[in-house]
């Protein structure tokens, strides 16, 4: 396996545990995770979808804290997710403008 596909299933998993448990430093680690996959992950046809993605993820994520008896739970995986996902989204859409600026 690929350090980048690596680093995309322990965000993921970290997210989830860091939902159950209170970690200081679990926000940290999940954004230095998100950037290794932003940087070894996206290349460079596939960065309007991620981005895309992100940010149509990061829009709907919070609105799921709202349901009932779950919700809160729910929305603590979704906000870790939202700083794995945002600082890979970060990372991906500098490497874009920096494209951009070349041409």
């Amino acid at each position: 396996m690929k350090i980048g596909t690596l680093a995309f299933l322990a965000g993921l998993v970290i997210a989830v545990i860091g939902a159950f448990v209170n970690v200081e430093w679990f926000p940290w680690v999940l954004a230095a995770l998100g950037l290794v996959v932003g940087f070894l992950n996206i290349s460079g046809g596939e960065t309007r979808r991620f981005l895309i993605a992100a940010i149509a993820f990061m829009m709907s994520a919070y609105s799921l804290d709202t349901l009932p008896m779950v919700g809160e739970m729910i929305g603590n995986i979704m906000h870790n997710i939202g700083y794995f996902v945002g600082s890979a989204a970060l990372l991906v859409a500098i490497k874009a403008l920096f494209e951009l600026s070349k041409d």
